[in-house]
């Protein structure tokens, strides 16, 4: 009878107490669990680790799920509002607008302007070399397209209310040195420039001005804008102030009860320059009103009877 025979593996087994050895033989079969049991060991481990990996990438993908709705809900919240306070900044930006078209219709209105020069109740006249919408204007659909006609149109806006302010003070400008009217807030003509019986000698005696009676203490007022180039007392005159208007034009008021200006004030047409009186020769509260063209002396009634420009 043949014998098996079965090569062995041998197995030293080491005793730190008692300092001895123990050798265990260990067969093929054994020799093969043990080294399935190494190896499985680590793959196991490797195994492990990528299944709790592919775990925990599912739930922080689960957890992204969950949380992507709230914040899409957010950023349409945000849109939602930025939207209502877009078209409430429209709204107003055309309020005003109809307002500031308002304010230029009344001030074209109150300029006396030729019809159709300003014309703040159509659009604003636009054109441009090549088809297309003219630059400027925005052709755009929505929000953005309505904000640009507006911005357009609220810039043309503008350059006319520039205009017409320029227009008006150029105008009011032209007023201010614009010799007209009485030169009192009350009274009424009293003697005339010319030949006549002097009140005091009773000598027939040239008159180079025009006199005014009122009311001692009436204002007296600038028959245009200037210079006051003296004011003063004089024996015959009174007290006296004497305004130069520019292109040699030059008024005089006196026998004034009060001087109110300084020689060098700068006056308006209108602004008040003196008080009515009876001071130096006079026989009455008036004013004295002179008027020199070229240092020579004209008659005021002609300045008096003139319109505003």
């Amino acid at each position: 009878m043949s014998r098996l025979h079965i090569a062995c593996m041998k197995v030293i087994l080491i005793s730190r107490r008692h300092g001895g050895s123990r050798a265990i033989e260990l067969s093929r079969w054994s020799r093969a669990l043990l080294s399935l049991c190494c190896l499985g060991l680590p793959l196991g481990l490797a195994a492990s680790g990528y299944l709790a990996g592919q775990e925990s990438g599912a739930r922080a993908a689960a957890s992204d799920a969950l949380q992507r709705p709230g914040e899409q809900a957010g950023v349409a919240s945000k849109t939602r509002q930025q939207l209502r306070a877009l078209t409430m900044g429209l709204a107003e930006l055309e309020a005003r607008m109809t307002r500031l078209d308002a304010l230029g219709e009344h001030l074209t209105a109150v300029a006396g302007l030729e019809p159709g020069e300003f014309d703040f109740s159509e659009p604003p006249a636009l054109g441009g070399p090549g088809p297309g919408v003219p630059r400027g204007v925005p052709s755009g659909t929505g929000l953005d397209g309505d904000l640009g006609r507006f911005e357009a149109y609220l810039a043309d806006r503008e350059r006319q209310m520039e205009m017409l302010e320029s227009l008006l003070a150029s105008r009011n400008l032209e007023r201010q040195g614009f010799l007209s009217g009485l030169p009192v807030k009350q009274g009424y003509l009293s003697s005339h420039f010319g030949w006549r019986k002097d009140p005091i000698t009773g000598e027939r005696a040239m008159h180079i001005g025009v006199d005014i009676a009122g009311k001692p203490g009436t204002e007296i007022v600038a028959a245009a804008a200037g210079v006051v180039t003296w004011t003063g007392r004089d024996a015959g005159y009174g007290n006296l102030v004497e305004i130069s208007h520019g292109d040699d034009l030059v008024t005089r008021y006196a026998h004034n009860r009060e001087n109110l200006v300084e020689a060098g004030d700068i006056v308006r047409k209108g602004d008040t320059i003196a008080l009515m009186g009876a001071s130096g020769r006079a026989t009455g509260s008036h004013v004295h009103f002179e008027v020199y063209k070229n240092g020579r002396a004209v008659d005021p009634a002609s300045y008096i009877a003139r319109t505003h420009p």
